[in-house]
């Protein structure tokens, strides 16, 4: 089945730092892709061999009593409350559904990053376990009208779950995706079909309408990380966050060509680092030799601020080689700040551990670590900065 959605492109908003061909570009067209950014440094394969087996460990096994991990209830989905919706579904997965326009039946429902699957890796052979588990299965999920991914990491894309979601509504979802990334979700061959993928580059954005039910904006906006399955192809597609902006119908104060009145704004990072640094004592970018990411700050000026953002808060050890790619809770303060997000809420944290961080970071510090980072900086947890259950469902 071919899409009932159909989608128009918007207009690009660019920060006054982009340039032609953008920075971020290797090659016209690209052919991989770089951080454009001094607060990114590059890890090589030496010093992920010596990190991995020559530095000293903090191992610390994941506790057994769940009363210590994070809580999990059976999602509900929001399904009595109106409201920008987003549940938590584990890591970096979530279901967000719009406001509900008048006369709609619901809201327009994206899914971030999507992993139901047990293990992350090739071929389900390799890669880290699960030790959370989903609050549902896949057949639970009310239907979804399409799919963002942040990069093809398998922890972010996952085959297994793509192939049982797209059967599951027989073709009829679309996917957008960074430049580079069709080429992988086509060939995983789970079912999904070209025309079903729209890659964009950073700073573009589409708007995604469905037919009795409404219209969202979804913009492909910068995150400092990394991308690659195979070892041969890292960095040869683009890695990015998302914006989500509510379309509540037009405008009717104003001739302008774009006449829309714009509901609430969600933020997803995906993964990122912010700033990278050069000792494992170091937690946030106050001692870094050089400025954090500029790109947030960017992306709060142009589209802040933010109703609600999900950041990342885990797997962000050890500091000195994570740091680039994997922000800490303190640095995920920063974002929060930076994007002017009224209401941030913490995840890539109590599902999987990170192949390498796993040695050096007990699964249950980055909740701990972010209230304490919040608090820090005088912002009022569960109000500003909070955390959620997994299935649980944040309404703003």
């Amino acid at each position: 089945m071919f899409p009932t959605s159909s989608i128009n492109v918007l207009a690009p908003r660019r920060p006054g730092s982009y340039s032609t061909p953008p920075a971020h570009h290797v090659g016209t067209p690209p052919t991989s892709f770089i951080n454009p950014w001094p607060s990114y440094s590059h890890t090589s394969v030496t010093q992920t061999i010596k990190t991995r087996w020559f530095s000293p460990k903090n191992f610390v096994a994941v506790p057994s009593d769940r009363s210590e991990l994070v809580p999990i209830c059976k999602p509900d989905f929001g399904a009595l409350q109106n409201g920008l919706k987003a549940t938590w579904i584990g890591h970096a997965s979530f279901l967000v559904e719009t406001t509900k326009a008048e006369g709609a039946e619901r809201g327009m429902r994206i899914l971030l990053d999507p992993v139901w699957s047990e293990r992350v890796g090739p071929y389900g052979m390799a890669g880290p376990v699960r030790f959370t588990p989903t609050p549902c299965s896949l057949e639970e999920l009310p239907e979804v009208d399409a799919v963002c991914i942040s990069h093809d990491h398998y922890d972010h894309l996952d085959s297994d779950t793509l192939r049982k979601l797209n059967t599951k509504q027989n073709g009829n979802l679309r996917y957008f995706c960074g430049l580079g990334v069709k080429a992988v979700l086509v060939g995983l061959g789970v079912g999904i079909r070209d025309e079903q993928v729209t890659e964009l580059d950073w700073w573009d954005g589409v708007r995604l309408h469905l037919e009795n039910v409404g219209s969202v904006e979804l913009v492909c906006t910068p995150a400092q990380h990394r991308s690659g399955r195979a070892p041969w192809n890292f960095q040869g597609t683009l890695w990015c966050s998302w914006i989500l902006r509510e379309v509540m119908g037009k405008d009717e104060s104003t001739t302008a060509p774009d006449t829309s009145r714009h509901g609430k704004k969600l933020f997803f990072a995906g993964d990122t680092g912010y700033c990278s640094v050069n000792s494992d004592t170091e937690y946030s970018h106050h001692h870094a030799p050089h400025p954090p990411c500029p790109t947030f700050a960017e992306i709060g000026d142009l589209y802040g601020p933010f109703d609600l953002s999900l950041l990342p808060i885990g797997c962000y050890q050890p500091r000195s080689f994570m740091a680039s790619v994997h922000s800490s809770p303190d640095d995920s303060i920063s974002i929060h700040k930076n994007i002017r997000s009224k209401k941030s809420i913490g995840m890539h944290y109590g599902t999987f551990r990170g192949s390498l961080s796993a040695h050096f970071e007990p699964v249950t510090e980055p909740p701990q670590s972010w209230k304490k980072a919040a608090e820090a900086e005088g912002l009022k947890w569960d109000e500003e900065i909070g955390l959620c259950d997994i299935g649980e469902t944040v309404v703003v």
